[in-house]
């Protein structure tokens, strides 16, 4: 991602719309690609703070890529639009500094990190926030605490990241990260994929504790309608082709159930 104005376009104020006065994340005409292909066509997006909003989309609709463009991945070019998060300008800002704000992604195929215990990891991305740097014991004692709430074996938290964990014991971890980090806005991307029932059940636990501990903000990414069973969606916004198509409440979400992304692909093409 581009650190620098070079090459980004900012439209004029009032051409994409005034921001929500209580938007915790606000997007407008960002427009980002890859490699010279444009990949995401002057989106806007609003994420009130302590909403639950659920990005919707066919594969391909470029839902993650937005996810990862506003969570500063470098693998992206941004070349319009601006990302304002809890009122500040954080479009040219690193990773590490949107995460330091209070930002949190997870990832459809978390990271492994083969050396390092996932308890030493935990240790290393909670003392780089000050508000959230504990004694060990104490630390111990969270972690723990943490991992039984997720139904997860404690003996996991001595085996390298990530390294030879299934995909359910993999979204446990991102859960345990998420409720120790207690970040402002959670982007969970395709948090479902390739989960069992049970597996699907912790993470939904997870999301539960979150909201009721953190009083989190959650901007959950899915193509399909399974994991939304299990939250209390304020607003649903719809992707198709790179562009924000339709948003409306949670009655879209039934209705995308049965009828399919097709209905909007005829807006993707006016736009």
């Amino acid at each position: 991602m581009r650190n620098r104005d070079e090459g980004r376009t900012t439209p004029p104020v009032g051409e994409m719309g005034t921001p929500m006065s209580d938007a915790l994340l606000s997007v407008r005409g960002l427009t980002a690609g890859v490699d010279g292909k444009e990949i995401l066509h002057s989106v806007d997006l609003d994420v009130e703070e302590g909403g639950v909003h659920v990005l919707m989309g066919p594969n391909g609709a470029g839902k993650s890529t937005l996810g990862h463009v506003i969570m500063g991945e470098p693998t992206y070019d941004v070349t319009g639009g601006t990302i304002m998060f809890g009122g500040e300008d954080v479009t040219d800002l690193s990773p590490d500094k949107r995460s330091l704000a209070g930002m949190f992604l997870s990832f459809q195929a978390p990271v492994e990190i083969p050396g390092v215990p996932l308890s030493s990891f935990l240790r290393a991305i909670s003392s780089a926030r000050p508000e959230l740097d504990m004694k060990r014991k104490e630390f111990r004692k969270r972690v723990r605490q943490l991992a039984d709430e997720l139904d997860m074996d404690r003996a996991y938290l001595d085996r390298e990241l990530g390294v030879g964990f299934s995909g359910g014991e993999k979204k446990k971890v991102e859960m345990l990260q998420l409720l120790l980090l207690k970040p402002r806005l959670a982007i969970l991307d395709e948090a479902d994929s390739g989960l069992d029932v049970d597996a699907l059940s912790v993470v939904s636990r997870g999301m539960e504790l979150y909201r009721r501990e953190c009083n989190g903000t959650l901007l959950v990414i899915t193509h399909n309608t399974r994991i939304l069973e299990h939250l209390d969606v304020d607003k649903v916004h719809v992707m198709v082709r790179g562009r924000m198509v339709a948003e409306g409440d949670a009655s879209m979400i039934a209705d995308i159930d049965s009828n399919g992304f097709e209905q909007f692909e005829s807006l993707a093409q006016a736009r």
